[in-house]
């Protein structure tokens, strides 16, 4: 009988859902930019008797993918642009696909080879400074570490589906793919296939985030977490003093660009949105 007991759940669980959401109808997405959402998806359905959770069940509806990888590149640049541009921090934020909580975090500075020297833009853009990169692992180690991490997560399992997201398509069609042509390392399967978090925002929501994460908080009432351009909330090093032995380091918080990213992504799926593959196939 156990089975189906299980079925006939699952199929009053589909009918209550379904209720819900014809419930709901339009109110599933607000304008751009109205965060009204919750307050008026709550009121309609207190008036038709469903609970807390039924609302949370409705509000944040399965999503095809088991995780997502928020990634979040930050690399070596200048005014004019130097070239090539290399990556020197690499961070991953594995997302939970059913909760949209962090589950895992990746990160690691990398060593620039062609331009081994930071430039003053950089380090002001990044807050990344020169004592963070030197010594640090080659791209190409990097690239090891960040697989042994996805197989230790169980991302690697066949049977597990996660992508990964960026903001904007230029961390994986252009930055790591054009980085490791130069200098002659493959590029795994997993970084081939991504969402753009900004065309995600625009299906969801209408308009074309011109700027990015701070349009994209701003158009769904989340306070910006931190400055832009920093993979995620890491101790960065600043001098504080200058000994015999030289200069002496403090940490101080950097910003989050990755948690942003998340932050949107889970709104956006508490508000109904399902998270589609942006990327045309390599």
């Amino acid at each position: 009988m156990l089975a189906p007991l299980q079925t006939g759940a699952a199929r009053f669980s589909s009918y209550l859902l379904s209720r819900a959401r014809k419930v709901l109808g339009s109110h599933l997405f607000s304008p751009c930019g109205v965060p009204e959402f919750c307050s008026i998806s709550t009121r309609k359905l207190a008036a038709h008797g469903f609970g807390a959770s039924m609302a949370a069940m409705v509000s944040f509806p399965p999503q095809r993918y088991h995780y997502f990888l928020v990634l979040d590149f930050e690399a070596t640049c200048d005014k004019p642009q130097i070239h090539p541009q290399e990556i020197i921090e690499f961070p991953i934020l594995k997302l939970n696909g059913r909760t949209m909580e962090i589950e895992s975090t990746f990160h690691m500075y990398v060593q620039p080879v062609v331009h081994p020297q930071l430039t003053p833009f950089c380090t002001e853009l990044t807050g990344i400074i020169q004592a963070m990169v030197d010594g640090q692992p080659s791209l190409q180690q990097v690239l090891e570490r960040v697989d042994e991490w996805m197989a230790k997560e169980g991302l690697l399992d066949p049977n597990v589906k996660s992508i990964f997201v960026t903001c904007g398509d230029w961390d994986l069609k252009v930055m790591l793919p054009g980085q490791c042509q130069y200098l002659g390392l493959p590029v795994a399967d997993y970084f081939k296939q991504w969402i753009n978090l900004k065309k995600a925002y625009s299906f969801a929501m209408g308009c074309w985030p011109k700027n990015g994460l701070l349009d994209m908080n701003k158009g769904l009432s989340l306070q910006h977490i931190g400055r832009p351009h920093s993979g995620i909330d890491q101790p960065s090093w600043l001098p504080e003093s200058l000994g015999e032995q030289g200069v002496i380091f403090i940490p101080i918080a950097t910003t989050d660009d990755c948690k942003n990213i998340a932050n949107i992504m889970k709104t956006l799926a508490y508000r109904g949105f399902i998270f589609k593959q942006t990327s045309k196939p390599f």
